[in-house]
């Protein structure tokens, strides 16, 4: 049993699912599994995976979990309660190898499947490299973790006040060099780790747990709000109502970073702590959103921008040079952290299609990780965004 706990999965997804809980709770989902590299080939690992997902509908959250949640100050004492009585339904997700390709298909109320999503990318992560690669050279792992930290310290010394997370728990080669990692990071970067997406490892070596919302809180809000035009503006002010200034982390690329901006009015500019970058050229990015910040006359360097689009240390301390004194800039760092010992990592995402029984699209700023089942829908909300009206003088 691979995964033996149902706090080893990353916060947003529990904090999207009180959301959920308190406010959608009768919404109904469907989520659809999907290798972006074509010339790999899961079919093997389904098997084992539907094991594996037999194991992982066992689990309850435990006594210990549920006491770390609870001192979040962010957790409600009725969704902890809710906790109690939750597990994962297996009827609600299916695996099939009939096909060209691995098939993974989750359907069911959005309040009872939104947290299979990170558990089931690790499971098809861990179960592939141990298929491929069962005898992985540990050592050059450890040499390159090596190399990370010395740059990273060497940061230090310029005054640059570099600070990342670890967002590698989708993508990590296995839970337990993840956890390595984890430890070698605590003791040897304690003023730069902030900590870790991991709520169980967060729990297990008293770090602060990261994350605020993923992209499937907004592209949901395109099927229960009043009109997709006001979609994102519907989902901003929904995540507000659920925190009152907690979590303040706006993700900005499902429908774009244009259309984001559009929305992202001097209300949410000022209620929002930051927004943070997945998708798209991220120098580019924070130009235009500091520039937004001041075209608001908001001063940019009380805001924070948070990167996360597949970044490698150097590339991120290079970003944060550029910002430097600009705006508050801290990095979540995935793959390249905790996958940099595979030869190639797999790139597997599992996204919601469907809300409501009607279709939703996550367009990004890069039209590789653009995510939509129905070409109709898809034209229709790229006609919705390219006609928005933006009231906001530039």
């Amino acid at each position: 049993m691979i995964i033996n706990s149902l706090l080893d999965t990353d916060l947003y997804k529990v904090t999207m699912m009180q959301g959920v809980l308190h406010q959608f709770p009768w919404a109904e989902v469907e989520y659809e599994f999907k290798c972006r590299d074509k010339s790999v080939d899961l079919r093997p690992i389904a098997d084992t995976l539907n094991r594996e997902l037999d194991a992982l509908c066992t689990l309850r959250f435990q006594p210990e979990e549920l006491d770390f949640l609870s001192r979040l100050r962010f957790m409600k004492r009725d969704f902890i309660q809710f906790l109690r009585l939750f597990h994962f339904q297996r009827d609600y997700i299916q695996v099939d190898a009939e096909g060209e390709n691995l098939d993974i298909r989750i359907k069911g109320p959005w309040l009872h499947t939104i947290l299979f999503e990170v558990p089931v990318l690790a499971l098809v992560n861990e179960l592939y490299f141990l298929h491929i690669a069962p005898k992985p050279d540990f050592e050059v792992g450890r040499e390159k973790l090596d190399e990370k930290i010395e740059l990273v310290k060497k940061t230090n010394e310029e005054g640059l006040g570099f600070r990342f997370s670890d967002f590698g728990t989708r993508r990590r080669f296995s839970q337990a060099w993840q956890e390595e990692i984890i430890q070698k990071l605590q003791g040897s970067l304690p003023t730069n780790f902030l900590g870790t997406s991991n709520v169980n490892l967060a729990m297990k070596y008293d770090l602060v747990p990261i994350g605020t919302m993923a992209h499937e809180w907004i592209m949901a809000c395109q099927a229960l709000g009043p009109r997709v035009a006001d979609s994102q503006r519907y989902a901003l002010e929904h995540w507000a109502q659920e925190y009152r200034g907690d979590l303040g982390i706006a993700l900005s690329d499902t429908m774009g970073f244009d259309a984001f901006l559009c929305d992202f009015d001097m209300f949410f500019s000022k209620l929002f702590d930051g927004c943070r970058h997945d998708s798209g050229d991220p120098i580019e990015w924070g130009d235009q959103l500091i520039a937004h910040y001041k075209s608001l006359k908001i001063d940019a360097r009380w805001k924070h921008a948070i990167f996360s689009d597949g970044l490698s240390f150097s590339r991120a301390v290079e970003i944060a040079r550029h910002f430097n004194g600009r705006i508050n800039t801290a990095f979540g760092i995935g793959t390249n952290l905790t996958n940099d010992i595979a030869s190639k990592p797999v790139q597997i995402v599992i996204k919601m299609i469907r809300c409501q029984d009607q279709p939703v699209a996550k367009i990004s700023d890069d039209p590789g990780k653009q995510m939509c089942t129905d070409e109709r829908y898809l034209a229709y909300i790229k006609n919705v965004i390219a006609n928005k009206k933006c009231t906001l003088e530039r």
